[in-house]
C-alpha cells in the first residue's frame, strides 16, 4: 500500500483508494498526484492499494487484496493516523473492487465503520447477462480477470447481483457517453431499491475515465467528489464526538 498524508495538519480521516485499469493494467503509484491533492484538500490520509493483476492473478486475488487493505485500516488507522474515520472509493475497475470490498465487509459485520464510498464509472455486471453487461461482454479484461469462472453472476465478480442492503452512503460518478452508463444506473437503482443512500451524478458529454483528464468537466467532477467526501468525514466526526459524549 502507498500512504499519502496531508501537509501540516492532523488527519481528519483516511480514504482507501482503489485504482483502475481493467483488473489487468496500472498500479497504485499512478494515482499519487491525484491522491496527494485529495489529501491536502481535505486534510486526510489517502491509502492506495497495489492489488494483484490479471491474467497472472485472476479473481479472487484482487478483491482479496482490497479486503485485506480495508481490514488493515480498520485495525490500525487509529494508532497509525490518529483517526478512525474511514471512507473508500475507486476508479473504473477500482470502483468495482470498492463495491465488492463493501459487500465483503458487510458480511463481516464491519461495513458500518466506513462513512461512505465514491464509485467512479465502475463495471458491475461482468456476466454479460443484463442489457448493460452485454455491451461489454466481449472485452478482454473480463476473460483475463474472470474467464475461468463458470458463473460470473457471483456478487464478488458482478456486484449488481449482490444483496445491497446495509451499505454506507454512495456517490456514483459517470459520464453521459460512457459505455458503462447503463451499468451504473442499474447499480444505483438496485442500491436505492435496497434502501441505500445513493447520489448518482451523470456528467454531460463525458466519456469513460473522464476524471483523469484535464477538462472543465473533470475538474467539476473532482470538486464534487471532494465536497461529498468532506461532508462524509464531517458527519463521521460528529457521530464519533457524540458517541464519545455518551460514553462519558
Amino acid at each position: 500500500m502507498r500512504i499519502l498524508a496531508p501537509g501540516g495538519t492532523v488527519p481528519r480521516g483516511v480514504y482507501l483508494d482503489i485504482s483502475g485499469g481493467g483488473f489487468y493494467l496500472g498500479m497504485a503509484a499512478h494515482g499519487d498526484a491525484r491522491n496527494q491533492q485529495l489529501a491536502d484538500a481535505l486534510g486526510i490520509v489517502v491509502v492506495s492499494v497495489d492489488y494483484r493483476l490479471a491474467p497472472e492473478h485472476p479473481w479472487p486475488a484482487a478483491p482479496d487484496d482490497c479486503e485485506t487493505a480495508a481490514l488493515w485500516l480498520l485495525e490500525h488507522a487509529e494508532a497509525r493516523f490518529g483517526t478512525k474515520r474511514l471512507a473508500l472509493g475507486g476508479f473504473s475497475a477500482g470502483a468495482t473492487l470498492a463495491m465488492t470490498t463493501l459487500l465483503r465487509l458487510r458480511e463481516r459485520g464491519v461495513v458500518g465503520s466506513f462513512a461512505g464510498a465514491v464509485l467512479q464509472f465502475g463495471t458491475y455486471d461482468l456476466s454479460g447477462l443484463t442489457p448493460a453487461g452485454r455491451l461489454i461482454a466481449d472485452e478482454y479484461f473480463i476473460q483475463a480477470y474472470a474467464g475461468q469462472v463458470a458463473d460470473r453472476t457471483a456478487p464478488d465478480i458482478s456486484p449488481v447481483y449482490g444483496d445491497l442492503r446495509g451499505l454506507p452512503p454512495l456517490l456514483m460518478v459517470v459520464g453521459s457517453v460512457d459505455i458503462l452508463l447503463e451499468d451504473n444506473m442499474a447499480m444505483a437503482a438496485r442500491v436505492s431499491a435496497a434502501g441505500g443512500e445513493i447520489d448518482l451524478r451523470v456528467y454531460p458529454e463525458a466519456r469513460h475515465g473522464f476524471t483523469s483528464r484535464s477538462t472543465g468537466m473533470a475538474k467539476a467532477a473532482l470538486r464534487d467528489i471532494e465536497g461529498w467526501l468532506a461532508g462524509r468525514f464531517s458527519e463521521a466526526s460528529t457521530a464519533t464526538d457524540y458517541r464519545a459524549q455518551l460514553s462519558n
